[in-house]
């Protein structure tokens, strides 16, 4: 017989903020029009990541400073990547959370990014690669303030 101190504790929701990431979120990460690093999103993402969500359920971005396809944005089933403490949340596409290396991001913090999708095979490990297309990312530079 299980009692109620032998339950364990539920595991927290994905949709909880915080509950697949210990990184921390970048300045603006919420604040759509802030002339601050962030991340903005084009129509044609936002339809392919709605058509993922379909698919796959909650997803997460995730884009590296690695070599070759690791420095293409990377789109996982929400929580299949494991977060480190350096990775920081620019905010969100199509209300799924975009995170960045830590590295990558002193790098980039002064880089508006754009994530766009586009014809061609990208890395394997992202979900949109079955379909021929890919993740991509465009930059502008943020003026300081």
């Amino acid at each position: 017989m299980t009692t109620e101190s032998e339950t364990p504790a539920p595991e927290p929701s994905a949709d909880e903020p915080g509950a697949d990431a210990p990184g921390v979120d970048a300045p603006g990460a919420d604040e759509p029009g802030v002339d601050e690093p962030g991340v903005d999103v084009t129509p044609a993402a936002l339809a392919l990541i709605a058509e993922l969500v379909e698919e796959h359920g909650p997803l997460m971005f995730h884009q590296s400073g690695g070599c070759c396809d690791g420095s293409a944005p990377m789109c996982y089933p929400r929580g299949e990547l494991r977060l480190g403490a350096r990775d920081v949340r620019l905010g969100t596409v199509g209300e799924q959370p975009f995170y960045i290396g830590g590295d990558q991001y002193e790098r980039w913090k002064h880089t508006r990014l754009t994530l766009d999708v586009v014809a061609g095979r990208g890395a394997g490990f992202s979900l949109e690669a079955p379909r021929g297309v890919r993740f991509l990312i465009r930059s502008d530079l943020c003026e300081p303030t």
